[in-house]
């Protein structure tokens, strides 16, 4: 099978970390008889240096035109100064809006040999953490009407939380395909007790379940959702909530698993397209000094494979090669215990310990 695939290398250790995915992508396309074809995009504060606009549109098009997108990241305080509209960020917005991509997916897994890692009793994290959050990325309280006005001598801040039976219903069918493709069992986030448009979402969550009769449906308060993430995580197989809860709800879920450099994200929308990255930053402190953790990029590869191109033999190969690699005892800084028996490597060696190990 052959794919083409847009990469944004970007800025900070974005590159190194792209480098290393595209090694083990490579790797896996040899063994399983695939030919992925790349298309290098500027995209963030690179491209402000060399185009003068965070995203050309001739840059985006690549984006279009392509399979999938990957991207390592962009930003940093070279740019702090920049009007605006020119922001590195700017260039991520208007490539989402452009892709149409309206559901942030984020795995939250913790891989056994770093558990000690995790802020969770041991007890707890001994049961297992692997769970996927399915946020919806373009409505919602973020999206909504916003305005601060003075009403009888003070200053009234007002946001309008607004969600469409559309809306509800393109997202949740992501959350059920999701479920579909793990574990068969879908955990439906909201406020029904309290917000209208959590009502609205409840109702249509359960129309959608009775055309997914193989996976199981659940509803959960938001509320309820934070506790039971850090009391007993390993309840949880695919969460599917609007944007403001599955903003809270992912970063304590990354929180739980003890290392963001290990956390992959994808964001899909009504085609297999989807832009695949891991959640941390650029870290722009660290850039050019292969130290950077290329494991999260390697794993939003892994995702690509997955959830666009429907290869889950591909992705499993490189998922289980990340966790036989940590078997092994290598080690970046970031995930790196103050004692033990491990050996630290930087980011190249680390991409080359994993794609050896890819079968």
């Amino acid at each position: 099978m052959e794919k083409n695939i847009a990469l944004i290398r970007g800025d900070g250790i974005g590159p190194e970390i792209v480098n290393q995915a595209v090694l083990v992508l490579d790797r896996a396309a040899e063994i399983y008889g695939h030919s992925f074809h790349y298309s290098d995009v500027d995209m963030g504060g690179n491209a402000i240096d060399k185009w003068g606009e965070p995203l050309p549109e001739a840059q985006l098009q690549k984006c279009l035109n392509s399979d999938s997108v990957l991207l390592g990241a962009v930003g940093g305080p070279k740019w702090n100064d920049v009007p605006g509209p020119m922001r590195p960020e700017k260039g991520l917005l208007k490539l989402r809006a452009a892709m149409e991509v309206y559901s942030n997916n984020r795995p939250a897994k913790i891989w056994p040999q770093l558990a000690d890692a995790s802020p969770l009793k041991p007890e707890i994290v001994a049961r297992g953490i692997d769970f996927m959050i399915v946020r919806e990325l373009t409505g919602g309280i973020y999206f909504g009407t916003h305005e601060t006005k003075q009403t009888d001598g003070q200053t009234v801040a007002t946001d309008i939380l607004t969600y469409s039976e559309t809306e509800i219903r393109r997202i949740g069918r992501i959350g059920f395909e999701t479920a579909r493709k793990r574990g068969k069992k879908l955990s439906s986030v909201e406020k029904s007790n309290v917000l209208d448009s959590s009502r609205l979402w409840r109702k249509i969550m359960h129309e959608l379940s009775e055309e997914y009769p193989d996976v199981e449906l659940t509803d959960m308060l938001v509320d309820n959702c934070a506790m039971q993430i850090v009391k007993d995580p390993s309840q949880f197989d695919v969460i599917v909530t609007e944007n403001m809860f599955g903003d809270i709800l992912s970063d304590e879920a990354s929180m739980i698993t003890g290392s963001i450099g290990t956390i992959p994200s994808s964001s899909l929308g009504g085609t297999t397209r989807g832009l695949y990255e891991p959640i941390h930053g650029s870290a722009p402190d660290i850039a050019g000094m292969d130290i950077a953790n290329p494991i999260g990029t390697i794993l939003a590869a892994a995702m690509m494979l997955r959830y666009s191109f429907d290869m889950a033999k591909e992705a499993d190969s490189i998922e289980k090669a990340v966790s036989d690699t940590l078997d092994a005892g290598f080690r970046t800084a970031d995930i790196l215990p103050p004692s033990g028996d491990l050996r630290k490597i930087g980011c190249r060696q680390m991409g080359a310990e994993i794609c050896r190990r890819v079968r």
